[in-house]
């Protein structure tokens, strides 16, 4: 199959891609390669994408909504993966037009051109911050998602009506993913795993946000990327949504100490009050996506954070040439 990956040098769509390359589909992958975070990370990614003859890179924005139409027209995908987006939760509150050009206007130009090329099925990125500060443990698709607490929420639960819209007016088979805090190697470093990581390294103080009463489904890379593929698979009549996390959640403390004891070093903790549009705990009920493509997380969490740590070891300690994003 020809599958167009749009994020291709974010995080979840570099490992999308290289699952579907290693399958035998031929993937094209778009990204617009911004520096939101350290532009060279996405250029690794790209390069080794770029390795195998299947796949092929295009940097382009999706809010350009010209370029978007002679993307299609050229090379007409059967199936699309939307995982570009512009994340964080907190720099929402900074730069609220970034979201609205990416993950708005951007997921609109997504969803005309598969509804005008007429895509096999569309899987898209939306995100367990719909449910807002919702106390109910682990959160279902039958609860409320209409009270997000952050502009980043906001779009990701607008996303998800549209996309509902247009298979309703168009028959366009569209599935959306709430994924659950994804992390693993190669992972974003704007994420809080990732910046701990960095902090423990180099000795510096960490801010540990609600005075460490928090949870998170922590849910590992390889995981997420196996539902993602099962549900591409299966083209359905009525848009979906599920639920993709780990199905557990993880208290603050234990997951820093969990990077302390695999990084060997220990810092000092900042216990500070809660963030502006940060939520509580979280945990995925997974009940429905397992009934529809048998999807069972299998990484625990002292797996994952052990190939993450040595993963980062290599990236942090090895000597790399800065990569220059092109302009094709």
């Amino acid at each position: 199959m020809k599958v167009l990956v749009t994020g291709a040098a974010g995080f979840i769509g570099f490992h999308v891609s290289r699952a579907l390359l290693a399958r035998g589909d031929r993937v094209i992958g778009i990204d617009n390669l911004n520096d939101y975070y350290d532009p060279n990370l996405k250029g690794y990614r790209r390069m080794l994408l770029e390795q195998d003859a299947g796949f092929r890179f295009v940097r382009l924005d999706i809010a350009d909504r010209r370029a978007m139409g002679e993307f299609f027209e050229q090379h007409r995908p059967e199936l699309v993966v939307h995982l570009a987006a512009q994340a964080g939760v907190r720099y929402s509150l900074e730069n609220p037009h970034a979201y609205v050009e990416s993950n708005l206007v951007g997921f609109v130009n997504v969803l005309e051109e598969c509804r005008a090329f007429a895509v096999d099925h569309l899987v898209y990125a939306s995100s367990s911050s719909v449910y807002g500060l919702s106390r109910d443990l682990p959160f279902s698709l039958n609860d409320r998602a209409d009270r997000p607490v952050s502009l980043y929420g906001a779009t990701k639960r607008a996303n998800e009506l549209m996309a509902h819209a247009y298979s309703h007016l168009f028959a366009l088979p569209v599935t959306g993913l709430r994924f659950f805090t994804v992390y693993g190697p190669w992972g974003r470093p704007d994420m809080a795993y990732f910046k701990f990581a960095d902090a423990i390294t180099e000795g510096r103080p960490i801010d540990v946000y609600n005075h460490g009463g928090m949870k998170r489904d922590f849910t590992y890379i390889d995981d997420v990327v196996e539902g993602v593929l099962a549900v591409l698979d299966k083209t359905p009549a009525t848009p979906l949504l599920f639920n993709i996390g780990s199905t557990t959640s993880v208290e603050l403390p234990y997951f820093i100490c969990l990077l302390e004891r695999e990084l060997g070093k220990k810092t000092c903790w900042n216990f500070v009050d809660m963030q502006a549009g940060d939520v509580r705990d979280t945990c995925a009920d997974t009940s429905d996506l397992e009934k529809y493509v048998g999807f069972s997380p299998k990484t625990s969490i002292e797996a994952g954070i052990a190939r993450f740590v040595a993963w980062y070891k290599e990236w942090t300690l090895c000597t790399r040439p800065a990569i220059l994003p092109t302009k094709t």
